[in-house]
């Protein structure tokens, strides 16, 4: 298959996206009401459809009424009815695959359902607009001269029950189009492998002598892998392995804390970063302008958007609103409705918007993972921020970190604990800790009310982990590369302590 070839077929497919994605943001609450309908129809007949009269239901507000908010326990019976083969349980298409969550570090596994729906009108649609609204911000790219290195996950597929269950990733490459595989590398026997030490090798091997013009994948493995490239080659920077390598594709974690390293790998000036949110669940929402910190939400995926302030979340006063409601900088749970089945699922992420017209939003972090021990509602964005700013003022470079609170006891005030891996330690960590408890205030007045004068919050403790610390506890917990994360806040001291006793 020839590169002219390629890129003319490429180049009309992307050219049709654009066209969608500027209908959406003309009518973004029609779409996404005619989106909803079109779901509720189709799964009308299902077992949850009848069981939440969806027939009858003719208006959104109907369907807040009608059908509760929902999380994973709430569909953990449905979903193992499912992944024996049971058809028309929450979805009237059969479901084949089940992407086993990698969002959480808890030794319970989520299997989320993946529909034939979710995979080509969500999953490998996104992607098309990832590159569509690439191409139309950069019109002299010459993306498609090359091949993308794509980073997955480490683990294998497993078919049971004549279903099949895996990492997201693994579920997406398994299933690429002849034209996707074709542009991607390594090849997807090295980016299915599951011991990720053995992966890592692998596609340093594979991959040296390709024409790579863009990298994809979550940035703190990403890092790992270029590190190794690095390494092995004895190169300066990127460039002079791959020379045309002129974008990164990232999600999964915040790309803040890691921005000045990757500047270090890849030094020229109009090297292009562009973030993507996506999940198990579905994907949501992607960059879609140059030099950007907002995604785009996407709106014609199968996925209905609905919002609860988290300044009532999980309280008696709790609320959804849609779309059309949301207010700028205002912290929101998400809530989804897919062409997989999940009805009003409560996801487990945090959002705020910058826009509503169009509608752009920043990730912020988890319900459950954030520090309200004192009220001072600490979440990742945050901690990532503060971070950065710390790092920068010292030259120190990061690798992961997590935090708990130390809970009053007697006379004694709160304060926050956390372990901090560097790949470049600061030279003086009792003045990284003073710049990053500024920094923490600066970014979040309630934070910084708290700390005043150590009224409730006494300064923070930081503990030095040391290297490859984080990297073996995702590896006690079976959870080495690909998507994997470490929750970096919680309001409990489970993941602090455990990590304490291996240092």
């Amino acid at each position: 298959m020839s590169i002219p070839f390629v890129n003319s077929i490429a180049s009309w497919v992307f050219k049709m996206r654009i066209q969608q994605i500027e209908q959406f943001l003309k009518y973004p609450h029609e779409v996404q009401n005619d989106l909803l309908m079109g779901m509720i129809q189709k799964a009308k007949d299902t077992e949850y459809g009848k069981f939440c009269g969806f027939k009858d239901i003719q208006t959104y507000h109907q369907y807040a009424e009608q059908v509760p908010i929902s999380t994973y326990e709430d569909y953990a019976s449905m979903i193992e009815r499912s992944r024996t083969g049971e058809i028309n349980v929450f979805w009237p298409n059969p479901i084949k695959w089940f992407a086993k969550s990698s969002g959480t570090t808890n030794a319970k596994s989520k299997f989320i359902p993946v529909s034939q729906d979710a995979l080509d009108d969500c999953h490998y649609a996104a992607s098309k607009d990832l590159v569509a609204l690439y191409l139309n911000n950069n019109p002299e790219s010459k993306l498609f001269d090359g091949q993308s290195l794509r980073l997955g996950g480490s683990k294998e597929l497993y078919k049971e029950n004549g279903t099949v269950f895996g990492d997201l990733s693994a579920i997406l490459i398994d299933n690429l189009p002849i034209w996707a595989e074709f542009k991607s590398t390594p090849s997807s026997r090295v980016s299915l492998m599951s011991d990720w030490n053995i992966k890592l090798q692998a596609i340093v091997d594979e991959t040296l002598n390709d024409n790579v013009t863009s990298l994809a994948g979550v940035p703190s493995w990403m890092l790992v892998l270029l590190n190794h490239v690095m390494q092995t080659t004895g190169a300066n920077h990127l460039h002079d392995i791959w020379p045309n390598l002129e974008v990164y594709f990232h999600g999964g974690v915040s790309f803040q804390p890691y921005k000045a390293q990757y500047q270090k790998l890849l030094p020229k000036a109009d090297f292009k970063y562009y973030e993507i949110y996506n999940a198990s669940e579905g994907f949501f929402a992607i960059q879609d302008q140059n030099n950007s910190n907002d995604l785009l939400l996407m709106l014609h995926y199968g996925i209905f958007y609905e919002f609860i302030s988290m300044e009532v979340f999980g309280t008696r006063h709790q609320k959804t609103i849609p779309l059309h409601e949301v207010e700028l900088n205002q912290n929101y749970a998400l809530v989804i409705s897919t062409n997989s089945g999940l009805w009003r699922y409560l996801i487990g992420d945090t959002v705020r918007f910058t826009s509503v017209s169009p509608y752009r939003i920043r990730i912020t972090g988890r319900t459950k993972h954030h520090i309200n021990a004192f009220g001072e509602e600490l979440i990742i964005e945050n901690a990532d921020d503060a971070i950065k700013i710390a790092c920068k003022k010292t030259g120190a470079e990061l690798v992961d970190y997590t935090a708990a609170p130390i809970f009053m006891e007697g006379k004694e005030k709160g304060a926050h604990e956390w372990i901090i891996e560097f790949k470049t330690p600061p030279s003086n960590m009792n003045h990284f800790t003073q710049l990053f408890d500024e920094g923490l205030k600066s970014v979040n007045s309630d934070y910084e009310a708290k700390r005043q004068n150590n009224m409730t919050l006494n300064p923070p403790i930081v503990h030095l982990g040391r290297m490859g610390l984080f990297q073996e506890w995702l590896k006690s917990k079976n959870k080495l590369g690909g998507q994997h994360k470490v929750p970096r806040l919680s309001n409990t001291r489970d993941f602090l302590e455990e990590l304490k006793a291996m240092t």
